[in-house]
């Protein structure tokens, strides 16, 4: 014996309620809302690790630059004649450190690098170029500083006084307002 639904019967078994679809909804967006939640914030992070090796790179160009001159102007690049020793020329006051009315392409000694202070697209390589790719500048956002001073303890602080060691300190803040130090020292020698 064969039964016969009637087409009513078979159309209320099939698909959702419109309760059925608003709960569904509403879960999905519960679920989403925590999903992003969880993302988003990672997302934001996920650029600093890229900040911080440009950071590093450019913190270890400078010290890098900074090393390479002179320990002050009245010292000679091979050392032949040092600032302070015998009949050479005393070694520069400990006030008057910081550039000798030259242009950063021009910075010939270690303490012509007391008090630079570059940012964004001021930010110059060694040549007084811009540091860029595609014409695009890798360090936009960031900010670099330089501290020289005389440090013949070797204390970290400031003696104050002509010495035989000068502490190059380099401080590169990125966008994020993370900042990397990095610290050397240049001897008269």
């Amino acid at each position: 014996m064969s039964v016969k639904r009637s087409t009513t019967q078979l159309r209320l078994n099939v698909g959702f309620t419109l309760i059925e679809l608003v709960i569904g909804m509403l879960v999905f967006a519960i679920a989403m809302t925590f999903f992003i939640g969880l993302i988003v914030p990672q997302t934001t992070r996920s650029i600093d690790p890229i900040f911080q090796v440009r950071a590093t790179e450019l913190a270890q160009s400078l010290i890098n630059e900074i090393s390479s001159k002179s320990f002050d102007e009245h010292s000679s690049r091979n050392a032949s004649e040092r600032c302070g020793d015998g009949t050479a020329p005393a070694c520069t006051l400990p006030n008057a450190l910081g550039p000798d009315s030259e242009s950063r392409i021009a910075y010939n000694d270690v303490d012509d690098f007391e008090g630079l202070d570059e940012r964004d697209g001021n930010i110059l390589s060694a040549t007084g170029s811009t540091i860029g790719i595609n014409g695009r500048n890798l360090y936009q956002g960031f900010r670099a500083s330089v501290s020289v001073f005389y440090d013949a303890d070797l204390d970290g602080s400031n003696d104050g006084a002509v010495g035989a060691a000068k502490l190059i300190t380099v401080r590169v803040t990125t966008p994020s307002s993370e900042e990397v130090v990095f610290s050397t020292y240049r001897y008269n020698y």
